[in-house]
């Protein structure tokens, strides 16, 4: 039977993936994270995810792998996680009225096998006042979070309205996740809707 690792040390991703009722261990995966401030969004997060599963799977080449990554983008720029508050309030009102794209690359190594994917969802920000951000920042703990928010944490204090899956937002598209482990071949997993 297939050990099963998430390479992340993302708290959301763990709680995501545990939904799919997959029996998993958490590794994080030592990379420098290629974070550039413009670039394609979609070559960003599945460089990043790519890298990930290497780094786990030298160390663990029996295992299966899910390795991810997120970022939001305002066209070619991207926002990452924030440095410091300045940098989380800058993003915050520069995403203010808006609309931006969270996209999450996926790679995944099962049975000698290596497949990359990507999803991307669509996020429309209220339009903020400074008092609105600084409540957000006050509230939500954003330092770990690509685009300094998450639509989970007080999301409807600064999200309008959104299209896509809304697990994607959070950082890992657990249908597509889905869909491609079976795809791959993977066998158990419960009915979708199941645990």
């Amino acid at each position: 039977m297939t050990e099963w690792i998430l390479a992340s040390a993302s708290p959301r991703r763990h709680e995501l993936l545990k939904r799919l009722g997959l029996s998993f261990r958490i590794v994080q995966p030592v990379v420098q994270e290629w974070e550039p401030e413009e670039a394609d969004p979609i070559a960003q997060v599945r460089h990043n995810a790519q890298a990930k599963a290497a780094a786990v799977a030298q160390d663990f080449p029996a295992a299966g792998i899910i390795a991810a990554d997120t970022t939001v983008a305002l066209g070619k720029r991207l926002f990452a996680k924030p440095a410091n508050l300045r940098h989380a309030r800058e993003m915050l009102r520069n995403l203010s009225g808006r609309t931006h794209k969270v996209f999450t690359g996926v790679t995944l190594v099962f049975d000698g096998q290596n497949r990359s994917f990507h999803e991307s969802s669509d996020v429309r920000f209220r339009a903020l006042t400074e008092a609105e951000i600084e409540h957000y920042l006050a509230n939500v703990h954003v330092f770990d979070k690509a685009g300094a928010y998450a639509i989970q944490d007080g999301g409807e204090w600064i999200v309008e309205h959104f299209t896509g899956s809304f697990e994607n937002i959070m950082g890992l598209p657990l249908q597509r996740l889905r869909a491609e482990l079976v795809e791959l071949g993977m066998e158990g997993l419960p009915p979708e809707g199941k645990k």
